[in-house]
């Protein structure tokens, strides 16, 4: 019996610097400190009698047997994890899952996703950022992320892309802003306006510049807001038509506040995935994939 000379704490912490590249992060998203990483991992290696990870300048590497062990200790991990899932007693795992997410995801259906996972996983920590998609996939990627909810391309494809769903684009005008457009206008009257939309990097603004420039509009017409929320209230006050996700608009529409225009043309949907590593994630992490997907689809 190995008893208490190697501890789940130890194993964790062998995992995470592997899986984040230094002692430093791993600590940081451990939510401890670099002396205790450290301890933790020389108290593993004295107890297996063996070097795990050779330190580099600024960079850990592991061994030949470290390479072989890191294997059987996210077998440890994962058992463990599966025990308190079986018991049916969430509530032990006290972890935190470094979550990211683009702004439409925050600005519409995040508040959704954070109850499930609080409900599912009462004492599971969110460390949150809302970023770009290119910027979540490359967090990802690094390691520092466990769980990014975003929209394609994708960098790699070394991870698991389960899809969410779409989020479909609208036009949309105020009540007084609506009177001066026909009942189905073409993309070229709506230029005659001044045309409202999210950050120029986004797939729906490089196709509506797209269009613009094969259709010979006037592309200046375009005003990007590089925070999407922002783009609501400017279409409010009657500052312009405006391509929006439906989803984010709804509750306007809803109200009387803002109209639909049914306008020629609108951009692909965008397709929204759940991306994690499940060749290292913990198990909580997939769950969280498949309660994003409920989140998404939820009214």
């Amino acid at each position: 019996m190995i008893k208490s000379r190697i501890t789940l704490k130890q194993l964790e912490a062998f995992a995470f610097v592997v899986d984040t590249g230094t002692f430093r992060a791993a600590a940081s998203a451990l939510g401890t400190t670099q002396p205790n990483i450290s301890a933790r991992i020389a108290a593993l290696e004295t107890a297996l009698n063996e070097t795990l990870l050779i330190r580099d300048a600024g960079s850990v590497r592991l061994t030949e047997n470290g390479e072989k062990l890191l294997r059987k200790t996210r077998e440890v991990l994962w058992a463990g994890e599966a025990l308190i899932q079986e018991a049916g007693r969430q509530e032990l795992i006290e972890e935190t899952l470094r979550l990211g997410v683009t702004e439409l995801v925050a600005c519409t259906w995040l508040q959704g996703f954070l109850r499930l996972i609080r409900e599912a996983y009462p004492k599971l920590r969110i460390q949150l950022e809302v970023d770009l998609s290119t910027t979540i996939d490359a967090r990802l990627m690094e390691g520092r992320l466990d769980l990014a909810l975003q929209t394609g391309p994708f960098t790699s494809k070394a991870f698991a892309s389960d899809a969410l769903g779409q989020e479909h684009y609208c036009w949309v005008a105020n009540s007084d802003l609506i009177r001066h457009v026909s009942a189905a206008p073409s993309l070229t009257e709506l230029f005659d306006l001044t045309v409202l939309t999210h950050a120029k990097h986004t797939q729906a603004c490089a196709a509506l510049q797209s269009i613009a420039t094969a259709r010979g509009l006037r592309s200046e017409r375009i005003v990007h807001s590089s925070a999407l929320s922002a783009c609501v209230p400017m279409v409010l006050e009657g500052l312009g038509v405006a391509l929006l996700p439906e989803r984010l608009v709804e509750a306007e529409v809803a109200a009387g506040d803002l109209h639909i225009i049914d306008a020629d043309w609108h951009p692909e949907p965008l397709s929204f995935f759940a991306r994690y590593a499940p060749a290292r994630a913990a198990l909580y992490v997939g769950k969280a994939a498949q309660i994003a997907k409920v989140a998404m689809q939820s009214p």
